[in-house]
């Protein structure tokens, strides 16, 4: 397997909230994350960072070579969980705190599988010569109004309320994360990257750069110069693994 990730602040903000770690395990899995952090400059950044130094270690400290597919999943959402306890208990410290969080992503990618786990809008892509497919279902209001029909994919890209998500990693004491597992074939690859990317590029935009661009091993400079082209108004991130 190989991997890369980037993470860039874009052409409007002077922060980066964005926080990704990727990381091979010692059985030789790859384990990458990605948080979009909330709540202000300050408590954003704390957030996105807290949330994955948590789900890391986490990982790290109970990873097992023996463990099933199931196994593999419910600890992923374990992680999780850990990874929100510590941010919601940080958010009671101060003020400047209150209602921080963070979106988060991530993919434990062993062998001929995926296991992803997501809470919130940071995506998880399965990409392929066969095309490119979400792996998760972004948890906000657009989502659940292109899920009604209301309005269409690429008009949620660009509604007034597109920001808005339904769950977030920090924000209560417990969170519902959505948990799935995918199987991949050589040459395949997943990507997971924040809302700056997957606002600015279509999901065969995304396809064609990591299936017929150039090397693959500066696919992610390529997301990145092409979201920086159009603005990139949020923070960028993006990584990518292939089998």
């Amino acid at each position: 397997m190989e991997a890369w990730g980037l993470t860039d602040p874009g052409k409007v903000r002077s922060q980066n909230q964005d926080y990704y770690d990727l990381s091979q395990l010692d059985d030789g899995s790859i384990l990458a994350v990605v948080c979009d952090g909330m709540g202000g400059a300050r408590a954003g950044n704390i957030a996105s960072r807290l949330a994955v130094d948590v789900f890391v270690k986490e990982v790290r400290r109970t990873m097992d070579p023996r463990l099933s597919g199931t196994e593999l999943q419910q600890m992923l959402e374990e992680a999780v969980a850990l990874s929100n306890r510590a941010v919601y208990e940080h958010a009671q410290l101060s003020e400047e705190y209150v209602g921080m969080g963070t979106t988060l992503v991530a993919a434990l990618i062993r062998e001929d599988t995926a296991y992803v786990v997501n809470v919130g809008d940071s995506r998880a892509y399965h990409l392929s010569r066969d095309g490119i497919a979400m792996i998760t279902v972004d948890h906000s209001v657009v989502e659940m109004m292109v899920q009604r029909g209301e309005i269409t994919r690429e008009e949620a890209k660009s509604h007034p309320v597109k920001n808005l998500i339904t769950r977030a990693v920090g924000t209560e004491e417990s969170v519902l994360c959505d948990s799935f597992a995918r199987s991949l074939k050589p040459g395949d690859s997943v990507l997971l990257c924040s809302d700056g990317l997957s606002n600015m590029m279509a999901d065969q935009e995304i396809l064609f750069e990591v299936e017929h661009g150039a090397d693959r091993s500066d696919c992610c400079k390529r997301l990145m110069m092409i979201a920086a082209n159009r603005g990139a108004p949020d923070n960028v991130t993006v990584v990518l693994v292939t089998v």
